[in-house]
């Protein structure tokens, strides 16, 4: 029997459905390496031994009598705490919430749990999910950061702590640290999960990301959290696909991908472009068409719209908690939520008009492409922490709403991740997930931090 930790979580499900391990056995090895290594890395700011071991035993025995809740079913996973709980404290990463224990758990966590999933814990965020940074380090190298907002959630994934987690995006707070902590990120269409439960940031921009060893991984978190949900207005009233079995099969066709180098490539550091060149190179060998695109023409305006709309609605979300305890804010949100207070409304109708304008032309490129390929990041993980790093690269498509999967591809010369990132159609995640899974057999990324040794 292989570490259990060692194990992806379809193939710890697997072996839970042919009653070769237990979920008792699963959660008792995590729990152990947290014990061994999450003093270092620091990814967990709450984990729930007591509540976890109480779950896995409850899960074993409807195994053992052949119940089993869905494909998660005896599967660790870590919430990242900007999600309620029942019972267990939420507090956002701010001294503004400490001590808050919601009474129900957000949807999506409610789903994974429906699933079968086993909660651990709440995984670390920065202060309400924005920028000023919290005390997780990268596995790959301590002295560097994890990126964020979804310090944890990445950190844990990448050591091998939980089976996968989910985070949240509102810029690049999911495929940012997926790709410094060399794990596969998804971030669905915008409204494909709800986010009841989940504490805003700004609500026209944030999305719930998920974070896993494999696309096969994600695909498995998204078809058990994925559907409508009417308590969040921005939920789509769509059919979900059959996630699962979409990324276990191959496309029909080698996937036709555009690149836009002059809005990406050009503005990385050349160890990323060497590196995303080598993994376009295997991918055109194994039979992928690229083809050069420019960007749409909204491009240039769209990194001021999406600062001005997220201050603007973190402002609305947080007015009230900010007038009260204001000083109990770190200072780059309590400076985002002032600046926001000041936009004019007509500033901020401009951002959400070239939102608009933005996604059109998106969906109009996608309709010739499989998917959008560009460095996940401009450069690896930055030394220290005082920094999550930059979310350039992801921007445009949280802006937009469209789906974008991020897979590793190779190592930096200093031995810190360099990804790839997906960008597919709205509401398409299926295909989407099928072009991931061709691109991940393809590049065959098998590397493991350092920092946390299987």
């Amino acid at each position: 029997m292989p570490d259990p930790n060692a194990l992806t979580l379809l193939e710890a499900a697997r072996l839970v459905r042919e009653r070769a391990l237990s979920p008792v056995e699963l959660v008792d090895a995590a729990l152990a390496r947290i014990g061994r290594f999450d003093g270092a890395i620091k990814a967990w700011t709450l984990v729930d031994r007591a509540g976890a071991r109480a779950a896995a035993a409850e899960l074993e025995r409807e195994a053992r009598a052949g119940r089993l809740r869905g494909p998660l079913h005896g599967v660790t996973v870590g919430i990242k705490d900007i999600f309620y709980t029942a019972g267990l404290a939420t507090e956002a990463g701010s001294k503004a919430m400490a001590g808050f224990i919601p009474d129900y758990d957000a949807e999506a966590v409610a789903r994974l749990k429906r699933a079968g999933a086993i909660v651990l814990g709440k995984t670390v965020t920065t202060e309400f999910a924005l920028l000023d940074p919290a005390a997780t380090r990268n596995p790959w190298n301590l002295e560097h950061t994890p990126g964020g907002s979804s310090s944890g959630s990445a950190a844990a994934v990448a050591a091998r702590m939980c089976h996968a987690a989910i985070g949240s995006q509102t810029v690049g707070s999911t495929i940012r640290p997926s790709s410094y902590c060399g794990v596969v990120g998804m971030k669905p269409s915008y409204g494909r999960i709800s986010r009841h439960g989940m504490i805003a940031l700004a609500p026209s921009l944030d999305h719930v990301g998920i974070f896993a060893r494999s696309v096969a991984d994600a695909a498995a978190m998204l078809d058990a959290m994925a559907g409508e949900d009417p308590r969040d207005r921005a939920s789509l009233k769509i059919a979900t696909d059959d996630y699962i079995h979409a990324a276990a099969g191959s496309p029909a066709r080698p996937p036709r991908i555009a690149r836009m180098p002059r809005a990406f490539d050009e503005r990385a550091a050349p160890e990323t472009r060497e590196a995303v060149d080598a993994a376009v190179a295997r991918l055109a060998a194994a039979g992928a068409h690229f083809e050069i695109v420019g960007e749409p023409s909204t491009f240039a305006y769209i990194a001021a719209s999406t600062m001005l709309e997220l201050s603007a609605e973190a402002a609305e979300v947080h007015r009230e908690r900010f007038a009260e305890k204001h000083d109990l804010y770190g200072p780059k949100i309590r400076e985002f939520i002032e600046r926001g207070l000041a936009t004019p409304a007509w500033e901020y109708m401009r951002a959400i008009e070239t939102q608009r304008r933005f996604r059109r032309e998106v969906d109009d490129l996608l309709l010739r492409f499989d998917a959008i390929l560009t460095p996940a990041t401009p450069a690896p993980a930055p030394a220290g922490i005082a920094s999550t790093g930059d979310p350039a690269f992801n921007l445009p498509w949280t802006l937009s709403g469209h789906p974008v999967v991020a897979l590793p591809c190779a190592l930096a010369p200093a031995g810190l991740p360099i990804s790839i990132q997906l960008t597919g159609a709205a509401l398409d995640e299926g295909r989407l997930l099928g072009v991931a899974r061709w691109c991940e057999r393809v590049l065959a990324f098998d590397a493991v931090p350092p920092s946390a040794p299987l």
